[in-house]
């Protein structure tokens, strides 16, 4: 029964951790959701009545137990599968988001370019993308044109800008591209190394809106599964918790059955005080337990 108990809670751990996590921020909002038949944990505790239809008594206790674990196992084995479809979603759509920020020296130009800024189609000329730090954009001006002798005039424009600098355009003769690269460098006015390919954009672009469109899609279906789980493996985890109660309590204080199980919820500093009051309360009923608590505060004086 113990192996079951610890299986339980370990299931029960993990959807609610893996609720917080797909709600993000949303930290209160995602303890709201943690419910045991529609009600809160506390109040499903404290209003606990053996669920007959789900568990029947007549059972024996091994069956009981095994269908329990079977069914945690189940859960445990749906919750990989469905949060590594899930993630796996998150982590593409998480690294395509990550391209579209940053410096524009290394994030992805696909929501930046447009056909119409680059000479197309070319034997000989080509059009490139060089960033141009903010406090130099005087001196691209004035020297990019004479970086190589083949730069076609007037054939830069800025299309994007970040806090650093600015994202210029430059149209030049192809065979020149080397000599262009080498001596913009040498003035740290830095080349991307893009082509344009609007199919491969255009693909990119579609990328993200398909994966935006998954997790969307996703999410609302598996919060529901998260919440359902997590109330039928609380559930069940109480009725063990219920069966072990009653097992030790007739193990402990024989038949017939005559003892009354109740919950405590005591404020967390007032645990261990809860604890010693309820030792010197009920010692007499645990000959055993009270030899050894007296033991051990005998040693503790000595």
């Amino acid at each position: 029964m113990a192996q079951v108990k610890v299986c339980l809670f370990s299931v029960i751990k993990k959807i609610a951790q893996y609720i917080g996590e797909i709600m993000g921020d949303s930290a209160e909002k995602a303890q709201e959701n943690l419910l045991a038949n529609g009600v809160d944990l506390v109040s499903y505790m404290s209003r606990f009545e053996w669920d007959m239809a789900k568990y029947p008594v007549k059972q024996p206790l091994n069956n009981l137990t095994d269908s329990l674990s079977k069914q945690m196992s189940q859960i445990d084995t749906d919750l990989k599968s469905r949060a590594l479809t899930y993630n796996n979603i998150k982590s593409n759509l998480q690294s395509l988001e990550r391209k579209t920020v940053g410096s524009l020296l290394t994030r992805t130009l696909a929501d930046i370019v447009n056909k119409e800024d680059f000479v197309l189609n070319s034997e000989y000329l080509i059009t490139l993308l060089v960033v141009v730090p903010k406090t130099s954009y005087t001196a691209w001006q004035k020297t990019y044109e004479s970086l190589s002798d083949m730069v076609v005039p007037r054939s830069t424009k800025m299309i994007a800008e970040d806090a650093e600098g600015g994202l210029f355009t430059v149209t030049l003769f192809r065979k020149v591209i080397d000599e262009f690269k080498a001596k913009a460098r040498e003035i740290k006015f830095i080349v991307r190394e893009f082509y344009f390919n609007e199919r491969e954009l255009q693909s990119e672009k579609d990328e993200m809106i398909k994966l935006e469109a998954d997790k969307k899609q996703q999410y609302g279906p598996l919060l529901r599964w998260l919440k359902v789980n997590f109330s039928e493996a609380f559930i069940a985890w109480i009725h063990i918790k219920a069966l072990r109660v009653f097992v030790e309590s007739v193990l402990r204080y024989g038949l017939p059955v005559n003892f009354q199980a109740v919950i405590l919820h005591p404020y967390k500093k007032s645990m261990k005080r809860l604890r010693d009051v309820l030792n010197a309360l009920f010692r007499h009923l645990d000959e055993a337990a009270a030899a050894n608590m007296k033991d051990v505060s005998t040693k503790h004086r000595q």
